[in-house]
């Protein structure tokens, strides 16, 4: 069943459930696929690594806002942008813990033969085509700059 296929059926199990949040989720998610396919010189139909990074950017989006709501004490415009988040995630690859993460770095360190700061770019490089997807991108770089620095 192709992401499509699969993202169209949700959306009809959400309409039948009357589910407004997943309803919201899932429209976003197909509202911005459908952007992506009419950008300049963009496929007919994206891959799953352009998929999965439109998902992790509409993911990142509503943890920003929700954490900004949260700051200003709108815990009332938080939770639906949580909720999204939960609905979306459900398209993402697994995510990694911190000690898978550490493991992956510790070895792209070691095969780039990285020693200080000034190899960071080789190894960030090297480390989210490997993690693509499977963890958050301010994470592996927390985690390169503690192995590095």
């Amino acid at each position: 069943m192709s992401f499509q296929d699969q993202l169209n059926s949700k959306l009809k199990a959400a309409m039948r459930e009357k589910n407004k949040v997943a309803l919201e989720s899932l429209r976003a998610i197909k509202s911005a696929i459908l952007l992506l396919q009419t950008q300049s010189g963009a496929k007919e139909t994206p891959d799953d690594a352009e998929i999965t990074k439109l998902l992790q950017k509409l993911v990142k989006q509503r943890k920003e806002s929700a954490s900004i709501f949260r700051e200003q004490g709108r815990v009332d415009l938080a939770e639906p942008e949580e909720a999204q988040i939960e609905v979306i995630s459900q398209f993402l690859p697994e995510q990694l813990s911190a000690e898978e993460v550490e493991k992956v770095i510790d070895e792209v360190i070691q095969s780039v033969g990285a020693t200080s700061m000034k190899d960071m770019g080789k190894v960030m490089g090297k480390a989210n085509k490997q993690l693509a997807g499977k963890a958050d991108g301010k994470l592996i770089a927390e985690i390169v700059k503690k192995r590095l620095g």
